[in-house]
């Protein structure tokens, strides 16, 4: 029997990775360690990876996976569950060339979680506003179309943005999601911004902090998991970071007092998930890196301060502020290094995979590492199995 290195530390650090054992939680412990101890290094990579379902495919190489004017992946293949065999993954993320139709996209959904034992997670980006990938869709999903959560925010109502999260959270539901990625908890600061905008609750960060928490909840109440984003804030960075290189010059001090509201709120509220921004903060680093592969800012500020014991997500690892300056596989093992557990659509997964393999096998990454990932990974869908 394998003893896990990670279960073996002192109970102040299991603590701070939110597993401090209790004796009521001894039999839901028991079943993820039995779990681990059957799976094979391949599998347990594989589940800190969430892909398009499109990279499974031959025909699309990782150019085609980020042009949306291709018509992507729209039903699991023989292909891709031959694929999948080899380099499995812990989820799947889906766009709007991912969706035909209701009913498509109601089976499409059913056989992607049916695609392992281990369950892949199924997630989207539903944010209201232009961010949409179902309530803006050509196609009749007959689903409420929500404003951009600026223009809810404006209203001053907190309800709405409950309202909101619950709704959009039930149709999620009904197609067969596990995770929205929102809401939004950025602090719409930097009037240059180019990519935040009306997605955030405003300059206001108490008020922002009272619409983040409502969505979570309303996200919740409706069965859906919740992902705040983009962690430390997007929102004061003059640079989009699908196209290139962004930073914030604030102290960790001056985020504390802005930024950090609506994230700390989107904690206390029990988001399941946490994504990072790929923008550098070198006044709290002292480096050029992106928060998404800083220690400083996820174990130190994430998990230490801020007492965050849930799942670390990446912006999706394709976007322009990571591929101009690093490999795939470098990416990745950067990212959980930092402590992040999720690794969301690598430009080129099957490098980023091997290269995570390679890794652990040469001892440049302590198995132990990625067992504490995947230990929280499997501990969430067992939950979510359990709703």
């Amino acid at each position: 029997m394998k003893h896990f290195g990670f279960l073996r530390r002192p109970a102040a650090a299991l603590l701070s990775l939110g597993m401090l054992i209790l004796p009521a939680a001894r039999a839901e412990e028991d079943a993820i360690i039995r779990q681990m101890e059957g799976m094979s290094l391949r599998e347990k990579v594989g589940q800190l990876f969430m892909i398009r379902p499109d990279a499974l495919e031959g025909r699309f190489g990782p150019a085609e996976l980020e042009d949306n004017s291709i018509v992507g992946t729209t039903k699991v293949s023989d292909e891709m569950r031959a694929v999948y065999a080899q380099y499995p993954c812990g989820g799947f993320a889906l766009f709007r060339k991912n969706i035909l139709s209701p009913s498509q996209l109601r089976a499409f959904a059913e056989k992607l979680h049916a695609i392992s034992d281990l369950t892949p997670l199924l997630g989207i980006d539903e944010e209201g506003g232009r961010i949409a990938r179902i309530a803006n869709h050509s196609a009749p999903f007959g689903v409420k179309k929500y404003p951009p959560m600026g223009e809810i925010a404006a209203q001053g109502d907190p309800s709405l943005a409950y309202e909101a999260g619950k709704t959009i959270g039930e149709y999620l539901t009904a197609y067969g999601f596990d995770i929205d990625f929102a809401p939004v908890a950025d602090v719409n600061t930097n009037p240059r911004n180019p990519v935040i905008g009306d997605r955030a609750f405003g300059s206001d960060p108490v008020l922002a902090a009272q619409m983040v928490a409502q969505v979570v909840r309303g996200l919740h109440d409706s069965g859906v998991a919740s992902c705040i984003k983009h962690f430390p804030g997007h929102g004061d960075t003059a640079t989009d970071t699908h196209t290139g290189y962004a930073e914030t010059w604030k102290t960790w001090e001056m985020l504390r007092d802005c930024e950090m509201i609506p994230f700390r709120a989107g904690i206390e509220a029990g988001t399941d998930l946490v994504m990072t921004a790929h923008i550098s903060a070198p006044q709290v680093t002292g480096t050029d890196e992106p928060a998404t592969m800083s220690a400083v800012l996820l174990t130190e500020k994430l998990r230490g301060e801020m007492g965050y014991e849930g799942l670390i997500i990446t912006d999706a690892l394709s976007m322009g502020a990571i591929r101009e300056k690093y490999t795939s596989s470098e990416a990745c093992l950067a990212c959980l290094n930092a402590g992040v557990d999720i690794l969301l659509m690598p430009y080129d997964y099957f490098e980023a995979f091997d290269g995570v393999v390679r890794a652990v096998e040469d001892g440049l990454l302590p198995e132990s590492r990625i067992e504490e990932s995947v230990y929280r990974i499997l501990r969430f869908k067992q939950e979510r199995q359990g709703m």
